[in-house]
């Protein structure tokens, strides 16, 4: 396409030498200028020729969002943690593809999150939707906030389908969720937990146990996990935070946690602001010694899951940038996430 502007010579007096061309990033533009000095027209004519054909606005929005924002998959869309992370994902400006899995009571049903509908689809239909999504966007990448008996068919499809993923499910078998990946050689992010100041804290605590093993020899260790009800699983962070203190010397077993799912006791006994019963995890970890005369505590509070979904996210961004530059195909960790300074 080509097109010539006349300019009324007048309008550019004050600044003769100098020419500047606005072009779309899409396309490419050859220009020349020539300039028309007879008295009876005096005027600065601009001609260029356009190598792509015109495209609407709405066209070139949509075209800008396919090439950059990351399209990603939000598993399920009908859980509240689910819904968390496609709004944290919108803020983001990621693209979150309209498909969701769920139970099969679910499937058909279509909910709105963030501005966007979501239709879900059951067990039965997982091959196909996601082998449909795949052939639509092929830098796809999953975030899996489901149940944890779904945790194992869940990270078996994606590796089959060859679909990097970001695994905030807790629970499931945990040792055949990381063989599955390993033999699959995916990319992937696996962490029990997703909050990027938490997961600073069990960084902490690793060094902690590397460092100096041993240093709690003896201590007694109390720990109380309370989260809301439809959390049926125990808190993943609570069993790492145990592992690092097991590996300081305390002796400890996981049956030992107190678990606290009764609202009633949550508000009473454990302090959680009565708002926030259905979305809340709070952690204490008391540590004794020996005679009784020395005691440590650490404890961490988090009050609904935007902290979760927001570092859901960052996951998935990491996770782009490696496969961007093929980095090793591997199981990465929300600890790798913060140690190359992706948390936005």
């Amino acid at each position: 396409m080509a097109f010539v502007l006349e300019v009324p010579v007048t309008l550019l007096e004050r600044r003769q030498n100098l020419v500047s061309f606005s072009r779309s990033r899409t396309r490419r533009a050859s220009a020349y200028a020539s300039f028309s000095t007879t008295p009876q027209r005096r005027a600065f004519s601009i001609s260029a020729t356009l190598n792509t054909p015109v495209q609407s606005v709405d066209d070139k929005h949509l075209a800008r969002a396919t090439d950059i924002a990351l399209p990603i998959m939000v598993n399920s869309c009908m859980g509240k943690m689910g819904q968390a992370v496609i709004e944290a994902g919108i803020s983001a400006g990621l693209h979150v593809v309209p498909a969701s899995f769920g139970i099969e009571s679910d499937a058909g049903k279509t909910i709105q999150v963030g501005g966007k509908d979501i239709q879900v689809y059951g067990p039965s239909q997982r091959e196909t939707t996601l082998a449909s999504l795949v052939e639509q966007y092929p830098n796809l990448i999953v975030v899996d906030f489901t149940v944890p008996n779904a945790v194992n068919d869940n990270a078996d499809l994606y590796c089959k389908s060859g679909v990097p993923f970001v695994m905030g499910t807790t629970g499931g078998d945990r040792d055949l969720l990381y063989k599955t990946v390993e033999d699959a050689k995916l990319y992937a992010v696996i962490s029990p937990q997703m909050g990027k100041q938490v997961v600073a804290f069990l960084a902490a605590m690793e060094i902690m146990a590397k460092q100096f093993p041993g240093a709690f020899s003896g201590y007694t260790l109390q720990v109380m996990e309370s989260h809301q009800a439809t959390k049926l699983d125990t808190s993943g962070t609570a069993k790492a935070v145990i592992s690092c203190f097991q590996k300081l010397g305390v002796s400890f077993d996981l049956d030992e946690i107190q678990l606290i799912r009764d609202p009633k006791q949550q508000i009473e006994m454990v302090g959680v602001p009565e708002e926030h019963i259905n979305g809340h995890a709070f952690h204490m970890y008391h540590l004794t010694s020996p005679d009784g005369t020395v005691s440590f505590e650490f404890q961490h509070n988090v009050c609904g899951r935007s902290i979760y979904a927001e570092g859901a996210i960052d996951a998935a961004l990491f996770l782009a940038k490696k496969i961007q530059s093929k980095a090793d195909k591997k199981i990465y960790d929300m600890i790798d996430v913060l140690r190359e300074g992706n948390m936005r």
